[in-house]
This record gives structure tokens, sequence and C-alpha cells, in this order.
């Protein structure tokens, strides 16, 4: 197959059906660098990292499907590239940007669409076509994320129609050489439960016994892992109140000499400190204390 072979910055933008305009380079692109340096002025792999972990968490729904693992031969493909949709509208809730048309939102003025992908590529409608885009790739084998921020050019795209809706994807050298990149790879945060074996998982996420019982058996494998709120209710799926039931377990858990600490409560977040971790509203941990059982 022979290779693509794009036009460059100050040429003529001839991949067109509507009208020509010269290529602008990252540089010279004012609006980019408007866009850039608001970028640039917050935590955006931090952001995103928040952003990409609950659109996943959505689309699992683990509350109500005990589903923990994207990659599971139980979620449907149609449901893993689902993420990205859902990714739009939490990227626009963590920066607190507008929802806005043609494009997603607008960020220092400039229309910006925002693109996400769990393969290589990304799908450019016909209105972001010589517009602004952040594109995100999501590696989930990797568990790792990165971002660019791109005027997705037509004659920076793959030639052709494109697909029936008239999208199309953005040529690798295009992103290699004319994007500006937002941050190198970020780890994504990995679901606890996807560290128990097979055996312990169908444990923990049995019918029987109930749910403190199961609780505790998650806490006890998953001693040190700071553990989300979500997985609480994950292994509750189905059930009513799983968030007391883990209270109880709690209580439970202090008769093995297992000290199991909350972030919503201050003397344990204090407690979680004095061993230094750093414990957020909603997580939990299980640490082993020989004394516990006396102290309590």
């Amino acid at each position: 197959m022979a290779r693509l072979i794009l036009q460059e910055p100050g040429e003529v933008c001839t991949n067109s059906d509507v009208s020509e305009h010269v290529l602008v380079g990252p540089d010279d692109d004012a609006e980019l660098q408007a866009v850039l340096s608001w970028l640039n002025s917050h935590p955006t792999a931090h952001l995103y990292t928040e952003a990409i972990r609950n659109s996943i968490d959505y689309v699992l729904d683990g509350g109500r499907t005990g589903r923990f693992d994207l990659k599971s031969p139980d979620v449907h493909p149609g449901e893993r590239a689902s993420v990205g949709a859902k990714l739009e509208y939490e990227v626009l809730r963590v920066f607190s940007l507008p929802k806005t048309k043609p494009l997603d939102t607008l960020i220092a003025g400039a229309p910006v669409d925002i693109k996400a992908t769990i393969g290589n590529n990304w799908s450019i409608p016909t209105e972001a076509h010589c517009q602004l885009c952040i594109c995100t790739q999501i590696q989930l084998k990797k568990n790792r994320h990165r971002s660019w921020l791109v005027r997705t050019h037509r004659s920076w795209l793959y030639r052709g129609a494109g697909n029936k809706d008239g999208k199309r994807g953005l040529a690798v050298d295009a992103r290699n050489n004319w994007s500006v990149p937002l941050y190198d790879w970020a780890d994504l945060p990995v679901n606890p439960l996807r560290h128990l074996s097979d055996e312990e998982a169908a444990q923990v996420l049995a019918e029987k016994p109930g749910q403190v019982k199961r609780l505790l058996m998650m806490f006890r494998f998953l001693e040190g892992h700071i553990i989300p709120r979500n997985v609480i209710l994950t292994v509750g799926a189905g059930r009513d109140d799983p968030m007391r039931r883990a209270r109880q377990a709690r209580d439970e858990a202090v008769k093995e000499g297992l000290t199991i600490l909350c972030g919503d409560w201050v003397d344990s977040r204090s407690e979680a400190a004095a061993r230094g971790i750093a414990l957020g509203a909603g997580e939990w941990i299980a640490l082993r204390d020989e004394t516990a059982g006396e102290d309590r």
C-alpha cells in the first residue's frame, strides 16, 4: 500500500469539498496556542485520569452488574467503545467547561471537539474537520492514557469519504508532526478487584454468603489496597445498602485483628495519615494490626 503523502503547513488544504485555506502548524495557530495555554494552567493529566476512570466505572455499572474489568468477555465491544462518548461529558465536568455547538465546548473562546479511542485512531466528524480537537488514546491492557491537541485539517485526515457519517481518521504523520502532546503516558487506576485471583473473585462476588462476609473476605484478600466506593457497590451489586454492610464488616474485622479505615471519617483519615496513607472521601483500606482487637 502506498504511503499517504500529506500537505504541510504553508500549503493549501485541498482535501476539502467546501473551501480551501492555508494549513497552519501548531506554533502559528493562535487559537491552538490559546487553548494550549488554558489547558496547561490546569492539572490536565490528573483531571483526564479522573474523567476516564469515571467513564469506565459508568460503562461497567458495577453496582448493578457486578462487573469490574472493561476487558472482560462480559463487556460487549460496543460498551467498551462507548467509553469515549461518556468521556466527553466527564471532561466537561472535571474542567468545568460548557457544552456548546457545533463542537463539544469552548476553551479560551475557541471551539474544541473532544475525542477518545481505546484503539489507535479517532473518528473525526465532518463538523470537526479543520477544527481543534483534543484526542485521547486509552490503552486498557497497559492501564494508561495520553492526549494531544491538534487542528484536524482535512488534508491531515485519511482520504476517502470516511464512514457512513463522513467521519475520517487522523493520519499518523499528522499526529506525530503537527499535534501538541498535552501530557505523556499517565497511569489509570486499576480496580482493586482485578488484583484478586479468579478463585478469590468468584468467592467475593458469589450469591452467598451474605454481603458482610463477602466484604470481609474482600478486605482480607485486598489488605493494604485503597478501595474506592464503587468497589463496595460492585461486591454488593443488586443488594440493599452495601455501604451499611461495609460498616458492619468493619466491626467484624476487628475480631481478627484487621483495622478497616474509611476516608469519610475523621478518625480514619487521621489514623491512615499516621501510617503514611492519604485516604480520600469514599475510600477504604484494610490494615493488619495485631493490637486492633485489644485497643477496640
